[in-house]
């Protein structure tokens, strides 16, 4: 897939591509670090039918939740041959005891016998992160093992 990049004159760069209806869909990413969401008129791509200002926050939230399952339906594919095996998105959320706090505080691997395969933060991934890697709130967690082990994941993250 073709991503297009225009340069905006004193306004900033316009990154979009065209999706199967024919409208394109990007941002616009301001020179001021404002970020906004477009979509092109149908009839005209050239014309924006919509445009969303996000902050910072919003575009990871965003970000998060576009790239996260394509990389959990990869793992899930990946691994559909070996029985009882799943893989899940696990959120830390504002109010986990682990926001702020290390993968390795968390002892997931030994209290579950689940690995955390990697991080969606802020749009990124974190792949195969470390037990001194830190969690942040919002971070969208790829773990994977049994479903039992991926429900007492769920309870650690939010309960500790």
């Amino acid at each position: 897939m073709n991503v297009d990049v225009t340069a905006l004159p004193g306004i900033g760069v316009r990154k979009d591509f065209e999706v199967r209806s024919g409208r394109r869909i990007g941002v616009v990413a301001h020179r001021d670090g404002d970020i906004d969401l477009i979509v092109s008129k149908l009839e005209d791509p050239d014309a924006c039918a919509a445009q969303i200002p996000l902050t910072t926050d919003e575009a990871a939230v965003l970000a998060n939740l576009l790239g996260a399952p394509q990389l959990v339906a990869k793992l899930n594919d990946d691994h559909r041959d070996l029985p009882g095996i799943t893989t899940r998105q696990l959120p830390i959320g504002d109010n986990s005891p682990y926001d702020g706090r290390t993968l390795g505080e968390t002892e997931m691997r030994t209290r579950t016998k689940v690995s955390i395969v990697a991080v969606m933060r802020a749009g990124q991934l974190h792949p195969s992160p470390g037990p001194d890697f830190t969690f942040t709130a919002g971070d969208l967690l790829v773990v994977v093992g049994t479903p039992e082990g991926l429900d007492a994941a769920a309870k650690i993250l939010t309960h500790g």
